[in-house]
């Protein structure tokens, strides 16, 4: 679930990150970037972004760019036993990648092993990475914050007060946003419930859904999701009031522009869709 590429912007420069392999299937796969610095007419690279060859091969990643233009990605890394949670950052529009740094390692010996990692910067340039973690048979989502640019990461937090005793994994990463005043929100799913939840906060219920994806406007925080797979795509605007926009709807993801502008993406019956929410 999610395993495409991701899309940022450094500057003038446009990146797309994503994994290729030879044999696909998560069997092999290298995470790599592009950049293109013409809008789209001319692309450069591929650079490659883990320094362990094969470790990205499960295919699960994020990418965000910082007010400043650095770049990080962050994925679910195999380099070592289990599964972990690495990132690197660049400093350069992606044109080259740093030392790749280890954000997590559970004690349990793995994260979550198919739930997408989310990332992306504060107004003030601190980087956050969510995923979904591994302890004593639960599977919740945790929260790690750089205050470096990426050379080293906070201990991992805890997100809301609940738990999920699960013995598998749900496919389901959620999503993790700022706003200007650096305030943090975050959208997953703890069995059949979508939660918006603040870092240190309990979490919030919103109904029953999956695949959540969340981002924060002028006007507030928006939050997507699907209820079946595919099946509605419902939106909740800031006044917390819910829509259903498409039925049989795929892997929505919500944007803001720094104008104000909130788009909301999906795939469909038909390919791929897109509306203007605020």
């Amino acid at each position: 679930m999610r395993r495409g590429p991701r899309l940022a912007i450094s500057g003038k420069t446009l990146v797309v990150s994503a994994i290729y392999g030879q044999q696909g299937g998560g069997r092999d796969g290298e995470l790599l970037a592009w950049r293109s610095n013409d809008e789209g007419k001319s692309w450069q690279g591929p650079a490659t972004v883990n320094d362990v060859p094969g470790a990205a091969r499960e295919g699960l990643h994020a990418m965000a760019s910082a007010p400043d233009g650095t770049l990080a990605c962050a994925w679910l890394d195999l380099r070592e036993k289990g599964t972990t949670v690495f990132a690197s950052v660049s400093s350069d529009g992606g044109k080259t990648w740093g030392r790749n740094v280890r954000v997590y390692r559970s004690p349990s010996g793995t994260v979550c092993e198919c739930c997408h990692v989310s990332t992306c910067f504060t107004p003030s340039s601190e980087l956050l990475v969510m995923f979904r973690n591994v302890l004593a048979g639960n599977r919740d989502m945790y929260l790690c914050r750089s205050r470096d640019k990426g050379k080293s990461f906070t201990p991992a937090q805890k997100l809301g007060l609940g738990s999920w005793l699960l013995n598998a994994c749900p496919m389901d990463g959620g999503m993790i946003a700022t706003d200007a005043k650096n305030g943090i929100v975050s959208a997953w799913r703890r069995e059949e419930i979508i939660y918006t939840c603040t870092p240190g906060k309990a979490e919030k219920p919103i109904e029953v859904g999956q695949q959540p994806w969340i981002t924060s406007g002028k006007g507030g925080t928006w939050c997507a999701w699907l209820v079946g797979r595919p099946g509605k795509l419902r939106l909740q605007d800031p006044t917390g009031a819910i829509r259903t926009l498409a039925e049989g709807a795929n892997d929505p993801v919500l944007s803001a522009s720094s104008n104000g502008i909130v788009a909301l993406a999906w795939t469909g019956q038909g390919g791929l869709f897109a509306t203007r929410v605020e």
